[in-house]
């Protein structure tokens, strides 16, 4: 039985009361993780006032109803134990689905920058949309999606650290300057260890950059003895040519071989008139 009906410029919007049976999770949830505390009190609630905000569903292509937002509140109420839910039927494809959903756990800030990273890359790779065209759909720029993209470079290992340690996206942001799956979960650790908020964190990962850009001390002292070599050399051949300039007919021979570097130095006798 219908109890309104939302008139919009494309499609009438119903509102009607369905039974939680009916009602099939949504495969395109952004959100894996739902706390049970969280659940535990939203069920109590349910309880005592019940559902005050209608959960959106669209009719699935098997029969019944696909759920496109409201799964937090789909398990409470079925943790409540209740039969039917207020619903919002909407006439919506798979990929509209997709996108309210990603939108409602956004705007409600349900998602951590992986899951909305994962969310958006979904939308992308199931329906063939650019950038551009998804952050369209979800209301974001097109940098903004491309920065959250940048997140899902990391490993799973090293996104669940960073989940388990709660630290802020601005961290995993770092961490991705560098490039080695090592160094990340090196430096991870460090960061959780150490307590290093981002200022410091940042800081660190600073420090870690510039280390791999100095050579190492065995690779200094080669670098300063090839350095050594080229001057004595430049100075040598300076010294004869000084002596050329003078009027002395002094030569300098270089032969290479696998043993090293041969010179031979010719300074003609001076002769007495």
């Amino acid at each position: 039985m219908s109890v309104l009906t939302l008139v919009t410029g494309k499609e009438d919007r119903t509102l009607r009361r369905i039974r939680v049976s009916d009602i099939a999770r949504n495969p395109n949830q952004p959100r894996k993780y739902f706390d049970p505390e969280a659940i535990a009190q939203l069920a109590e609630s349910i309880r005592q006032y019940g559902v005050l905000n209608p959960l959106t569903v669209r009719r699935a292509p098997n029969g019944g109803y696909e759920l496109v937002a409201g799964e937090r509140r789909l398990r409470a109420a079925r943790v409540a134990g209740l039969n039917e839910v207020p619903c919002l039927v909407i006439a919506a494809d798979s990929q509209d689905s997709s996108a309210i959903a990603l939108v409602e756990n956004l705007q409600r800030r349900d998602l951590d920058f992986f899951e909305e990273a994962n969310g958006f890359k979904r939308l992308i790779d199931q329906y063939g949309l650019t950038q551009e065209e998804a952050a369209r759909k979800v209301g974001k720029t097109q940098s903004a999606v491309a920065n959250k993209l940048r997140l899902l470079r990391l490993s799973p290992q090293n996104m669940e650290m960073i989940r388990s340690a709660n630290l802020t996206e601005r961290h995993a942001r770092c961490l991705l300057r560098l490039e080695q799956e090592e160094d990340r979960i090196n430096a991870t650790k460090f960061i959780i260890e150490h307590d290093l908020n981002v200022s410091r964190a940042e800081q660190y990962i600073d420090t870690l950059l510039k280390e791999k850009e100095t050579p190492s001390g065995q690779e200094r002292k080669v670098i300063r003895l090839i350095k050594d070599v080229r001057f004595f050399l430049n100075t040598l051949n300076r010294a004869v040519g000084v002596m050329v300039d003078a009027g002395i007919g002094a030569t300098v021979e270089q032969q290479e071989s696998d043993d090293g570097l041969t010179l031979t130095i010719c300074i003609p006798h001076a002769r007495c008139n």
